[in-house]
């Protein structure tokens, strides 16, 4: 099992933020059970359509035990049209290798809202799909039933088995470059992103696909672009914006939900809200009684490598409250970049800086979510209407 740690480090080629020299820490010690809880808690991206049985990811995957991989179409580090998506018969193959190897199934990813926002596009052999904003200015209950029914179909048959959909933010600021600007919201009206948003996770749940809502507490505000830096939304956010999530989660809905890299001086003087105990611990848990995990944004995205290390923001995303950990590998590639957080856990831990205790919360709760996707999505959905 120690084969690519120690193959890796003796190589020379990890070398953390938080380090000073040239050659990576050393391999992890021999802890099975920390093992898996650490490899759970990562979603990583990768480059490839088409992996062979001896291909570097598969050994990250079976060796480090990922817990979640995430699926491009387009890789935009080397500005590239192509990532992980070619086909739909390539990415039921590409899902089927990457389950293969896992010991533990694992959550693959893809952002698929719908509209400008979809990995899966018709020049490439998938169906098209409607963006949130214009399902939520026609506000036809048939049409966004129709739309993520399809979605959902699609995945299924993919072997894609989580969407990063759908998106809660309310289109408060048109000007927005990342929501409205995107048409990725159902529209301002928190009302009518509920209804929409009810329907979308529905049908995704009728065949057996998570929904992860985001970007909590809510997007659509800010006037800037959170990949590009952090949004201070101190100013512009109202509560408003939290009705979405917290009608959602008390009806049980969502599966998962991501947060957003934003800054609110009165959530948190300190933190970005996905580094946040006042946010995650406070007021989605706490507040609005969510028990299931807590994905945070891809955690290469400007808003947090600009003030926080890989290390660092590990450290602080976990001690917030986040339980798995999205590293998109696609705003910067690094083809080590799992294995570095996965050490970057295991200091964290021999450190004392996290206990195996808070580990195994996440552990657990990220299986139970697990074990739903496997057993229990038909019932999920029993009432919902047709």
């Amino acid at each position: 099992m120690r084969k690519y740690l120690n193959t890796v480090v003796l190589a020379g080629l990890v070398s953390l933020a938080a380090g000073c020299g040239s050659v990576g820490p050393p391999a992890p010690p021999d802890d099975p059970e920390l093992d898996r809880w650490i490899g759970q808690m990562l979603l990583v991206g990768f480059r490839g359509t088409n992996l062979a049985p001896d291909d570097p990811f598969l050994e990250q995957v079976r060796e480090l035990h990922l817990g979640g991989v995430v699926l491009f179409d387009q890789d935009l580090p080397s500005r590239q049209p192509v990532r992980n998506v070619t086909s739909p018969e390539q990415v039921k193959e590409l899902t089927a290798q990457l389950q293969r190897v896992a010991e533990i199934p694992l959550l693959i990813a893809i952002d698929q809202e719908g509209g400008r926002i979809a990995r899966l596009k018709p020049e490439r052999g998938f169906p098209e799909t409607r963006s949130q904003a214009a399902l939520g200015q026609a506000d036809d209950e048939t049409a966004t039933r129709q739309n993520a029914r399809q979605i959902a179909s699609t995945l299924k048959q993919l072997g894609v088995n989580l969407n990063f959909a759908p998106v809660l933010d309310l289109a408060t600021n048109q000007d927005n470059p990342i929501i409205a600007g995107l048409e990725r919201s159902y529209g301002a009206d928190p009302e009518l992103v509920v209804r929409h948003a009810r329907w979308a996770i529905e049908e995704f749940h009728r065949q057996g696909i998570l929904a992860c809502v985001k970007h909590f507490p809510g997007h659509g505000s800010s006037r800037e672009d959170s990949h590009l830096g952090l949004p201070d939304v101190t100013k512009e956010w109202n509560d408003n914006e939290l009705i979405p999530f917290r009608t959602l989660l008390r009806e049980g809905l969502p599966d998962l939900v991501m947060t957003a890299h934003l800054y609110h001086a009165d959530w948190d003087p300190q933190f970005p809200a996905t580094l946040s105990p006042q946010v995650i611990g406070g007021m989605l848990r706490d507040e609005l009684g969510f028990q299931g995990p807590v994905v945070t944004d891809d955690l290469q995205m400007e808003a947090i490598t600009e003030q926080y290390s890989l290390k660092k923001s590990i450290e602080l995303a976990v001690k917030a409250g986040a339980d798995i950990l999205a590293i998109g590998n696609n705003l910067r590639y690094d083809p080590e970049i799992a294995f570095k957080a996965f050490v970057a856990l295991h200091q964290l831990v021999r450190e004392e800086a996290l206990s195996r205790e808070r580990l195994r919360e996440s552990f657990e709760r990220i299986q139970a979510v697990k074990t739903r996707l496997l057993d229990s999505a038909p019932a999920r959905t029993e009432g919902a209407e047709p």
